[in-house]
């Protein structure tokens, strides 16, 4: 495995995103110093917070998979999971609507959930999910050590006892087709398929292999922590500091510097300069390559990737309360595989939506004034590379939103709304994310894995990636690993830490 050559003992991680906490936690508990530089006046990045009239909105992940990746990071300085955030498990994990009028809980206790699909679907149907889970779970254990939790240098690296049992489990066919093969009725097909739209993908492009996201979303169980999600990065940068991390918030690096090929350190928006041996950067990787490093550092794949869908975001505080919703609960429209074809090939909004509408106060009710309710609806949509001008097309499409909630149930949602924010593509690319997509570059297959951009920038040494656009990719557990993987890229994979919490 390739690492940082030269003196390691002076780390700046740029960003502190759950990727660069991650990183930070680890290169504090083997002894290095470390210091985070963030723009904002929070931790966080896309998992960040916004408070208004009593109400307090994530504004990014909503869904927590996978809380021993937060104990692993956690425990490489000898810190608790319990000792600093407080989880629930969410149950039911999700609530699926359907047009038919149909619904279906998504549990994480596969017995339980085998019963709700037998209940729902019919018998046949149930035995096809237990046939599903067992197929996922053996993708879980064939790729997490080999393909996801390890860092990869070459497509040779992936030459393993593994990558012939996923080749005869059939993880290199197409996903739709490949759930189709156990589960025959459209809904369950749907609920245990549409987390390819994570990795940017359709289902009946992405290969088998990323089922293995339904496997760690609806399999392995979805936590809350009190105080919302944006409680994960607090408590991360809360044990980084008490073990030595130097935090300074409110603070732009504007590029980094580089000498005779190798980052020196970086300099600030005021000018200052800050010294360092490696250089660990958090922001999107595409942008910080752009707007952080010298042009000749870009590799040109990456001014060759392709993005993920974006979304549209709307958080709305309200006086409203549904008692028929879960925590998370989905809307599937009659269209399906159409959904994706819009977003992907026609590049334009869907013409019949699905919406997650998240209810975060059903968990935790501190997160609004008392009797109040906050909401978190999100909506797929193209990225930029799509010709919609979103300052014209994003207030119609909010009341499109809206009243496709109120005739999903959500009787007059419009009205009780008391605060709202909404967040456009445009608005994620003003934040910083590329093409204004929030799920990075798509993980088609030359996208991923070995062929995903290097954490290890290979014109400037010293200079670690971590964060959704490097690998493994995107989503929660994914940037958390990104964290431990641009670690041992400092410090190599023997004097890294690895805890016992991830097996």
């Amino acid at each position: 495995m390739r690492t940082v050559t030269g003196p390691t003992d002076r780390v700046v991680v740029v960003g502190a995103g759950l990727g660069g906490l991650s990183a930070a936690l680890r290169l504090a508990g083997a002894g290095r110093e470390v210091t985070v530089l963030e723009r904002e006046q929070v931790p966080g990045g896309r998992a960040g917070v916004l408070a208004d009239s009593g109400y307090a909105f994530d504004t990014g992940p909503t869904v927590l998979t996978m809380p021993d990746l937060i104990a692993d990071a956690l425990d490489c300085v000898g810190e608790r999971l319990e000792d600093w955030l407080e989880l629930s498990p969410v149950d039911p994990l999700y609530r699926a609507f359907f047009p038919d009028g149909s619904t279906l809980d998504v549990l994480a206790d596969t017995g339980a959930m085998a019963e709700e699909v037998r209940r729902v679907c019919g018998p046949d149907e149930a035995a096809g999910y237990e046939r599903y889970v067992a197929f996922v779970s053996r993708l879980y254990r064939y790729e997490m050590q080999d393909f996801i939790d390890r860092n990869i240098d070459s497509p040779l690296d992936l030459l393993t006892p593994n990558l012939a049992r996923l080749a005869g489990v059939g993880a290199f066919r197409r996903l739709a087709p490949k759930v189709a093969s156990y589960l025959k009725d459209p809904r369950t097909q749907r609920v245990l398929s549409f987390q390819s739209m994570y990795a940017g993908l359709s289902p009946y492009d992405a290969l088998a292999i990323y089922a293995v996201i339904a496997y760690m979303d609806s399999v392995a169980g979805v936590y809350f922590p009190k105080g919302g999600m944006h409680a994960v990065p607090r408590a991360l940068a809360g044990a980084a500091e008490k073990h030595g991390v130097h935090f300074r918030y409110g603070e732009t690096v504007t590029r980094v510097l580089v000498e005779h090929g190798r980052a020196v350190g970086v300099e600030t928006a005021d000018g200052e300069r800050i010294a360092a041996d490696v250089v660990v950067l958090n922001p999107d990787l595409p942008v910080a390559y752009r707007d952080l490093l010298p042009p000749a550092a870009t590799p040109r794949r990456v001014k060759q990737l392709r993005y993920s869908p974006s979304c549209f975001l709307l958080l709305a505080g309200s006086s409203a309360t549904y008692s028929k919703t879960a925590h998370h609960n989905i809307h599937f429209g009659k269209a399906w595989r159409s959904v994706f074809d819009d977003l992907l090939d026609r590049r334009q909004l869907m013409t019949d939506p699905a919406l997650l509408v998240t209810n975060p106060t059903r968990s935790d009710p501190s997160l609004a004034p008392a009797g109040k309710q906050s909401y978190y609806v999100l909506a797929p949509t193209p990225n930029l590379d799509a010709d919609i001008d979103w300052d014209v097309v994003g207030p119609r499409y909010r009341d499109e939103l809206v009243a496709r909630l109120e005739a999903s149930g959500y009787v007059g949602f419009g009205a009780a709304i008391e605060v709202e924010h909404v967040t456009t593509p445009a608005d994620w690319q003003r934040r910083g994310l590329e093409r204004g997509a929030p799920f990075a570059s798509a993980h088609s297959f030359f996208q991923t894995g070995p062929f995903r951009p290097s954490n290890l920038a290979p014109h400037v040494e010293g200079v670690v990636f971590t964060g959704s656009g490097t690998q493994p990719g995107v989503g929660v557990p994914m940037v958390l690993l990104s964290g431990r993987l641009a670690a041992e890229r400092v410090l190599g994979p023997d004097r890294a830490y690895r805890s016992r919490a991830i097996a």
